[in-house]
């Protein structure tokens, strides 16, 4: 196998780093910060599991969790107690922890720092994450063929950029196979809250939603709930969800960081790294369709599986102007369109969806 001259540097300075190791070098040590719990069957049990697979892709590698990390000073504290157990790299896996990171960067400039979602950079933090809106895109054709009354529900956090252009993704799809749908949008203003996700769920089925998804860490409540209500849904961030809707679920976007993960640590090794916004689509790995529930018809998973191959190969373009807001403004002019930069900039609702951005 040839290897291009930046293949062969990789390699050789991860072969040096594994070969230090072995002769009696300290290990690399990652540090790694979940807002919540790693068995929420979401958001952080994604982010574990990533952490698990590149551990199993490199041999020797420490990793030091801390689950449960509020997004404030609390933070910094752990990455620095991190740091001084011996982390050279530091994964801060929350949209809160961006500035919290940043300040630790500037104290430990030889210490690199990973970011999920985030829109800063600095010399020795980078960010990534995987382009979401796709995926609910697809999901959203499963949404629109599934429901009956054509009222939709979205449950998420906060309006945040790249949750705004997964909801606008979300109802573009399924207005593929209905028209008229809808997508009403609640907010919890928090990742985690039984209580305002369960109370979401039972006033979207009161007003005739039969279809709800969700972006929050923890969406266990939410498809517990929409299944004792009688409701199909769509998980997001793990796979691991379906088990709680036997009957509802249709499907849901799964992140596996694993690769991306092994990918970035190892360039780190290598000292190739440099800071950047690292952004992949469902081309890219970093995330999946979730496999499809028992009521998702074959003909409805062949449309799924065609746009797919379509978005990748670049014949279905998502946000294709023009395209006006929910209130009437044109946001992407007819001839234009929206690409991966939505992630971080959107700040509006497509037409038909029910909500504001706040």
């Amino acid at each position: 196998m040839s290897l291009t001259p930046s293949s062969k540097t990789l390699t050789l300075a991860l072969f040096l780093a594994l070969a230090g190791r072995a002769s009696g070098a300290p290990p690399v040590i990652v540090g790694a910060l979940h807002v919540g719990s790693i068995k929420d069957a979401g958001y952080n049990q994604a982010s574990h599991d990533g952490l698990v697979e590149l551990k199993k892709n490199i041999p020797g590698l420490v990793v030091l969790e801390a689950e449960n990390v509020p997004e404030s000073a609390d933070a910094e504290r752990v990455m620095e107690q991190m740091i001084n157990k011996g982390a050279t790299i530091i994964i801060a896996q929350s949209f809160g922890f961006q500035d919290p990171a940043l300040n630790v960067a500037k104290k430990f400039p030889k210490v690199t720092f990973l970011h999920a979602s985030g829109f800063k950079l600095a010399p020795n933090f980078g960010t990534f994450w995987g382009n979401n809106f796709e995926a609910m895109y697809l999901a959203g054709i499963a949404a629109g063929a599934a429901t009956k009354s054509g009222k939709l529900g979205f449950i998420t956090a906060f309006p945040i950029p790249n949750i705004l252009a997964s909801i606008n993704a979300f109802e573009l799809g399924a207005k593929t196979q209905n028209p008229k749908v809808t997508t009403t949008v609640t907010y919890n203003n928090a990742w985690v809250d039984a209580v305002k996700e369960a109370a979401a769920v039972n006033a979207l089925a009161d007003a005739g939603v039969d279809v709800v998804t969700m972006i929050t860490d923890s969406p266990i409540t939410i498809v517990k709930t929409a299944e004792a209500r009688g409701l199909k849904s769509i998980g997001f961030h793990s796979d691991a969800l379906r088990q709680f809707a036997p009957k509802g679920w249709l499907t849901g976007v799964a992140y596996t960081w694993g690769d991306l993960y092994t990918k970035l640590v190892k360039e780190i090794m290598a000292g190739t790294w440099k800071s950047s916004h690292v952004r992949g689509g469902i081309e890219s790995g970093y995330l999946k369709l979730a496999p499809f529930g028992p009521s998702v018809s074959a003909e409805t998973q062949a449309t799924i599986a065609k746009a797919q191959a379509d978005i990748v190969s670049g014949k279905l373009v998502i946000f294709q102007g023009p395209l006006k807001d929910n209130t009437g403004k044109e946001v992407i002019p007819a001839g234009k369109a929206g690409g991966v930069e939505l992630l971080d900039t959107t700040n509006w609702l497509v037409e038909g969806v029910i909500g504001q951005p706040k």
